[in-house]
């Protein structure tokens, strides 16, 4: 074990953070929490912390989570940490990149910034990054590493749903579903997809004979689920045998997945970026290598 480095977990993603830790070799710790009543924070970490630590967490419902970071950090360096990262599978406010009406805040500037001011590095899977170039043009930390789980959805698609047709949710979905199909040798394509606000979109099929296949949905995130389920229902509509799904990052608000299984989906896959239940893909072996390199 290296003494030199501490890996900090919180306690809705501690199994997560204990992997990583096993797999680097770290010592490790879960950060207390405590909410008061009126909705404050308390943080309390270890109080002896060695020269390098690396936070843990990934950032769905991420307000109340950005501010316990916050304290956290901030705490870290006044107990003498001098290297400070973030391990954020899922990372948050991403997807407000310009903003689309008049006084609109840009999300994904402020918080990214103010993330590179806390962190020293910070590490995420498959960021919501459609029209911005690299995680660093977004997270301007002295270390920005954007990692993907396409391979290792391939490879368990190819353990699991061997002759498979991929399906991607849209055209931005293409290089990604790509990626995942590919090495497998797959046949995909993605659909075409207006959303028409935040809970109702309009999802047209590609020009391709489903009839008697199986097909897998795969996007990078999954928030109220209203795309896959619209994509579900079509695909069986348009006679495929079965359907399945598998996320990035397994958001699913307000029983999105239910939803789902409800409109016909089969399984419900995921990485483990997002507590869920559906965690098939554990990220450990790919976020380790990202910090040992």
């Amino acid at each position: 074990m290296n003494p030199d480095v501490m890996i900090l977990g919180f306690a809705e993603y501690e199994a997560q953070a204990q992997r990583l830790a096993q797999r680097v070799g770290a010592a490790y710790a879960c950060v207390q929490t405590h909410r008061f009543p009126d909705g404050e924070s308390r943080v309390t970490l270890p109080a002896e912390l060695p020269a390098n630590v690396i936070f843990c967490r990934s950032l769905n419902e991420p307000n109340e989570k950005l501010i316990e970071l916050l304290l956290a950090a901030k705490t870290a360096r006044d107990l003498g940490a001098q290297v400070l990262k973030l391990i954020a599978p899922y990372l948050c406010y991403m997807r407000q990149d310009k903003a689309f009406h008049d006084g609109e805040a840009v999300s994904q500037h402020i918080i990214g910034r103010w993330l590179a001011e806390l962190f020293d590095g910070i590490v995420t899977l498959d960021p919501h990054l459609h029209r911005t170039p690299t995680l660093a043009a977004a997270v301007p930390a002295k270390t920005a590493v954007a990692l993907t789980a396409a391979d290792a959805i391939g490879r368990f698609l190819q353990r699991n749903t061997p002759g498979a047709f991929i399906l991607g949710p849209d055209e931005e979905s293409l290089q990604w579903v790509r990626a995942v199909a590919l090495p497998g040798g797959f046949d995909f394509a993605v659909c075409d997809k207006r959303r028409l606000d935040d809970r109702s979109v309009q999802v047209h099929l590609p020009p391709a004979d489903l009839r008697g296949r199986h097909l897998v949905l795969v996007d990078d995130v999954a928030s109220t689920g209203h795309t896959l389920i619209e994509a579900t229902r079509q695909c069986l509509t348009a006679g495929a045998n079965t359907v399945d799904v598998f996320v990035s990052h397994a958001l699913f608000v307000e029983g999105a997945d239910a939803a789902l299984c409800a409109a016909g989906a089969n399984n419900i896959w995921s990485t483990d970026s997002v507590s869920h239940t559906g965690n098939v893909v554990h990220l450990a072996e790919l976020l380790a290598g990202a910090l040992q390199s």
